[in-house]
C-alpha cells in the first residue's frame, strides 16, 4: 500500500493490518473487531490508503478513473482528450468566493470545480492531511495534479500528514509527467506541543525535497494566505520547469500572519493597554490597512494579480506551454 500510486479499500469488506485480531488479543489483551482494527475507518486516519469504496464495482470504477489520467508509462504522455468545456468560461460568483472577513471559510473543492474542465476531477486521499486536498484534474482536455487548500480542516495549516499528502502527489505528478495546478490558502504549519511531538516540521522538510526534485511544470494561484515555511513550500522555486505564481486580490503573503505579528512585536504595549482586547484589535486594523497584494506583488515573484473571474482562461492558456515543455522532457528522456 505505502508503495503504491494509489489503493482504494471496500468499506467493511476489506482490511489490510500488521495483524489480526487474534494476535492482537495474544499480545496485548485487547479485543477489537477486524474492521476498527484495519478497516477503511482505521485508514481514514493512518493514510496507508487512500481512498474507499462502496463496493468492489465503484473501487474498480475509482482505479479506472485513476488510470485515465495517466500514462501507460514513465516514457510516454498520458492522454490528452477533446474538451467541449469553453477555455474562457467565467463563473461571476469567484469574484466574491473569498470572505471579506478572513476569519470565515469558503468551500475549496466549489472553487476548484469552477476552475477546471466539467467533471474532470478526482480526488485521493479525501480523508487524510485534510488541510491539504490533492486530485487529478483537466484543462483543455489535458491532465493536470490539482492542489489546494481546505481552511475547514486545521484551518488550512500543514500537518505533518498534510504535507505527506502533498509530498506524495508532488511525486506521482513530477513522474508521470502531469503539470501541477496549486491553489494557495496556507497560514503556515501547525503549531502547538501536538504539531511539535507529531514532528510537523519532518514533513514540511520532506516536502522540501519533494518539491526541489519536480520535473512538472508548476502554477500557484495565490488566492488568501500564504504565510511561513509552509506557504513557502506552495511550489518549486526557481529553475526552468515554467514555474509561474498568480495572485487574486484577496491574497496576502509574509513571514507571518499579521495576528500573531502584532502580539510577537507589540506584546508589552498590548499587555500594559487598560483593554489589551482592544488594543490589540487596534494594532491588527493599523497593518491590515497598510497591506496590499500590489505593493509586494513583484517582490514575492507574482507576475500579476488576476481578476478570478479569470483563472480558468489564464491556467487555460498556461496549460498549453507546460504540456509543450512535459513533451519536450518526454522526447529527451527518450
Amino acid at each position: 500500500m505505502l508503495s503504491s500510486h494509489f489503493s482504494v479499500l471496500v468499506r467493511d469488506q476489506a482490511q489490510v493490518m500488521a495483524a489480526g485480531p487474534h494476535v492482537v488479543r495474544q499480545a496485548y489483551g485487547v479485543d477489537v473487531d477486524k474492521n476498527d482494527l484495519g478497516g477503511w475507518k482505521a485508514h481514514r486516519k493512518s493514510a496507508l490508503v487512500h481512498n474507499e469504496a462502496l463496493d468492489e464495482a465503484d473501487a474498480l470504477a475509482q482505479v479506472r478513473r485513476f488510470l485515465s489520467y495517466l500514462p501507460r508509462s514513465v516514457h510516454e504522455l498520458a492522454p490528452v482528450l477533446t474538451c467541449t468545456d469553453d477555455p474562457n468560461r467565467a463563473e461571476d460568483w469567484l469574484k466574491d468566493a473569498i470572505p471579506h472577513d478572513r476569519r470565515k471559510i469558503y468551500d475549496p473543492r466549489k472553487l476548484l470545480e469552477a476552475v477546471f474542465d466539467r467533471g474532470s476531477l478526482f480526488e485521493i486521499g479525501r480523508h487524510q492531511g485534510g488541510s491539504v486536498i490533492t486530485m487529478l484534474g483537466r484543462l483543455r482536455g489535458i491532465p493536470v495534479g490539482v492542489i489546494g487548500n481546505d481552511p475547514k480542516a486545521a484551518g488550512g495549516a500543514m500537518t505533518l500528514q498534510a504535507a505527506a499528502k502533498m509530498e506524495r502527489h508532488t511525486r506521482l505528478c513530477s513522474l508521470f509527467g502531469l503539470p501541477v495546478v496549486n491553489f494557495v490558502d496556507q497560514p503556515g504549519n501547525a503549531t502547538g506541543l501536538e504539531a511539535e511531538l507529531a514532528g510537523t516540521l519532518m514533513g514540511a522538510t520532506r516536502l522540501a525535497e519533494a518539491l526541489a526534485a519536480c520535473r512538472s511544470p508548476w502554477i500557484s494561484i495565490l488566492i488568501r494566505r500564504c504565510f511561513g515555511m509552509a506557504g513557502a513550500l506552495h511550489g518549486p522555486k526557481g529553475g526552468d520547469r515554467l514555474n509561474h505564481r498568480f495572485a487574486w486580490p484577496s491574497a496576502r503573503w509574509g513571514s507571518i500572519p499579521i495576528e500573531g505579528g502584532v502580539m510577537a512585536a507589540h506584546k508589552a504595549e498590548i499587555e500594559a493597554a487598560p483593554d489589551p482586547a482592544a488594543k490589540r484589535a487596534e494594532l491588527e486594523a493599523h497593518y491590515l490597512a497598510m497591506t496590499s497584494p500590489f505593493r509586494t506583488a513583484e517582490k514575492f515573484g507574482v507576475l500579476d494579480i488576476i481578476d478570478p473571474r479569470e483563472t480558468r482562461r489564464v491556467l487555460c492558456d498556461w496549460v498549453e506551454d507546460a504540456w509543450y515543455v512535459v513533451q519536450g522532457d518526454r522526447t529527451a528522456r527518450a
